[in-house]
Formats: structure tokens, sequence, C-alpha cells
């Protein structure tokens, strides 16, 4: 029997095995908490609109863990932002959505839109007819078409729910955005699945992109060293439903500039303004072509005027817009930049394009909430 027991040099062996693993497995977990510690601050820094810096530690958690983002039991609950979870978001199957439609205009047939949970003395939002309250939803969309916040509506309750499946708000936010490109709902089955499927750019944010080199300086005088310098600067682009367009190159960051691109009638003079038009090509990648130029002076008696210059500039940019992650329609790949200028006295156009290199790194979608907080106009 004896000789069927393990020698002593064995089981000092399958000891070290044992402690091997038992170590291996320690600095695992202990890999992971550093992970997800990471992650966790990533979520935070972009719910905070810290892009960059939530960017900087997605990719040092995934560095450790690759596959993080499936191994976080989160805490906190949902986010209310995203609404019922069809929102910018792969939503569930639309035969399940238009069941639960038709349930709840079967049950509210006979009833009012809502009615008031407890007693009060004041008048209920329930008296008012369904005209009026679809006048208010069309308030709380906007002309911004803040489509986010008719899903939080919906919410609240199932006649809310009804009046914010309503097809005129949905089809008159797709003539807003394709205009005449979207006459007919085929081939999708609503007007608010051809808003949510269709590739377009967003309109509650604004796309940013930040470029970093490093340059060479200027030599010392006694020639033993050469200085050399980071450059860091970022490119803003801003859309409108109405098809206008603000760009900005600039290297201050996010944090200072996004709140100045809050209205388009910014007075910051580096801002540059023109349209924009979408295009679907037969290989299915929708492309953004916009055209900006610096804008017009206005004439005062009381300022003193810059030379008038005796050339126009404008700048053509194509992109091509593309998803990425959770979110849709979020990146912005850079196919195109030229600048064209137009001299009066001649006539003479020329055009200058620019190579695209490493320089001209994708933009993507930020959103802003302060940019849909107001309503200045219905939709």
């Amino acid at each position: 029997m004896s000789e069927l027991l393990p020698s002593s040099g064995c089981r000092g062996m399958i000891k070290g095995l044992s402690r091997a693993a038992d170590l291996q497995r320690r600095q695992e977990l202990a890999q992971e908490e550093k992970a997800r510690e990471l992650f966790l601050r990533a979520v935070e820094e972009e719910e905070n609109g810290s892009v960059y810096e939530a960017i900087k530690y997605y990719r040092r958690a995934m560095q450790l863990v690759p596959d993080i983002e499936f191994k976080i039991n989160y805490a906190r609950s949902p986010d209310p932002d995203e609404g019922v979870g069809a929102y910018l978001e792969e939503s569930e199957g639309e035969g399940e959505i238009d069941d639960l439609l038709a349930y709840f205009q079967q049950q509210l047939t006979l009833q009012k839109i809502c009615e008031p949970e407890m007693e009060a003395t004041q008048a209920h939002i329930s008296v008012l007819p369904r005209e009026v309250l679809m006048y208010i939803f069309r308030w709380v969309v906007s002309s911004d078409l803040d489509m986010r916040a008719l899903e939080q509506l919906s919410l609240v309750c199932r006649g809310f729910y009804i009046c914010a499946r309503d097809p005129e708000i949905w089809r008159s936010a797709c003539l807003r955005v394709w205009g005449r490109g979207c006459t007919k709902v085929l081939p999708f089955t609503s007007w608010r699945e051809m808003f949510l499927e269709r590739p377009r750019v967003r309109f509650d944010g604004l796309y940013i992109s930040k470029t970093a080199y490093i340059r060479q300086g200027e030599e010392s005088l006694d020639g033993f060293y050469r200085a050399w310098h980071q450059v860091e600067y970022y490119r803003y682009l801003r859309f409108f439903p109405d098809g206008q367009v603000m760009m900005l190159t600039t290297p201050e960051d996010p944090l200072v500039t996004v709140p100045r691109l809050r209205s388009r009638n910014t007075r910051m003079d580096s801002v540059l303004i023109g349209h924009y038009r979408l295009s679907q090509d037969t290989d299915n990648q929708t492309k953004v072509f916009v055209v900006v130029a610096k804008r017009k002076e206005e004439k005062s008696r009381f300022c003193r005027r810059n030379p008038v210059t005796d050339a126009d500039h404008s700048f053509h940019v194509g992109l091509q817009l593309s998803s990425g992650g959770r979110q849709r329609f979020n990146k912005l790949i850079w196919i195109h930049h030229s600048c064209q200028i137009t001299y009066r006295s001649t006539g003479e156009t020329m055009v200058t394009a620019f190579d695209m290199d490493k320089m001209y790194t994708p933009l993507f979608f930020a959103r802003v909430r302060s940019y849909t907080a107001f309503s200045e106009r219905p939709l």
C-alpha cells in the first residue's frame, strides 16, 4: 500500500502547483476588481459629460479585462434618460409594441386619457381635450426634435403611452429630418420605426473629435537642445433639424466650448455657419455633406470695421455616418475636406483639397442635456 501513496517529492510538487494556482486566482480577482473600478469611473465621467476622460478609463479597464462590461452588476437603477429602452437602442420586437399599444387603446376606449390617482382641488390634466393634450406633447418634442423627452413622457401612464405613439407626431419629426425624401412610410412599418431605424444625424448634442500630435520646436541658441511641443485641439459639429450646422476648431476644452454652442446665435468669431444634407448611396452608406463659412459681419457705425477682403472662403466637408457601441448614429468619419476661395473682382474660384491623414480623427457624439432643456417652438 505504501507504494500507492505519493512520495514526499510529489506532495511538495502538488502543494507548489496549488499555491501557484491560488496566487494566479488572487491576481486575476485583483485585476478584475481594478478593471471594475476603472469601468465604473468611466461610466461616471461619461454621465458628467467628460467624454474623453471616460474613453481613457474605458480603455484602461478593457486592457485589464476585455469583457469587464459583462461582469459588472450595476447596483443603480436604470437611467431614466433611456426611456422605454427603444430610443437610440435596439428595440424589442415591433409586434410586441403593437400588441401593447392595441391593448392600451382597448382598455381606454370608454375612459379618459388618464385619471388622477388622488383627489385634488385643482383641475387635473385629464380634463383637457385630446387635441390640447397632443399640442402639449408637440411642445415637449419642440422644434429641436427632442424625441427622448417624448419617450420619457410615455412612461407616465397608459394614456400618455398612446399619445406618445401618435403617428402624426412621428410623421412630422420625419418630415423635419428628411423633408421630401420621406413621403411614404415604406419600407418601414410606422413613422416611429423610420425615425429610429433610418440613419440620420443627432440634434440633442454635438459631435466632437480630439487631435493630438507632437511638433518639433526651435533649436536653442547654443544648439545644445531642441524643444518638442505637444499640440492638442478639438473639432466640434452641431446639427440642427432645419438643415443648419455649426463647425468649430479650437484648443479649448469641451467643458468651456460646449455651453457656448448652445445657441446658433453664438458670438464666437471662430464659429463657421452653414448647411448640410444627407445622402444615401447604393451601398447603403449614409454620408453627410457640409458647407460652412465664416459668419458675415453686421455693419455698425459704432464699431470699427475690419478691412474688407477681396475673397470669400468656404469649407466643404464630407463625412460618413456610422454607429459604434450601444449608441446609434454616433460616429462621423472624414472622407473629404477642402477649402474653396472665390475672388470677387475676377469671379475666379480656387479649390484646395486636404489629405485625409491621421490628423482627421473621427467625431463621436456627446449628448448635452442643456441643448434640449427649453422649448422655443412646438413641433
